[in-house]
């Protein structure tokens, strides 16, 4: 999984804070012109102009994504807690 963020973004520290992203293995991209590497993964899931409204999204395995800071820590959360989530 992949959450993408940016600096300064209340939301996105928002999630970061309330969930161990490391230990569940989520990788975080912080978007900006100094990250073209996290740019060019954004256009390749298509969410660049999803991205210039609405901060964080989260990207899972199977490709979909999530936005809403809500949202994904509660999927997060809920993910965490099964049994194959943290090996």
């Amino acid at each position: 999984m992949t959450l993408f963020t940016k600096e300064g973004c209340e939301k996105c520290e928002y999630v970061k804070k309330s969930v161990d992203l490391k230990k569940l293995g989520v990788k975080v991209e912080i978007l900006g012109p100094e990250n073209p590497d996290s740019l060019a993964h954004l256009a390749w899931h298509e969410l660049v102009s999803l991205a210039e409204t609405q901060l964080p999204i989260l990207v899972l395995d199977d490709s979909s994504s999530m936005t809403g800071a809500i949202r994904i820590k509660n999927y997060l959360t809920a993910f965490s807690k099964q049994p194959s989530a943290v090996s």
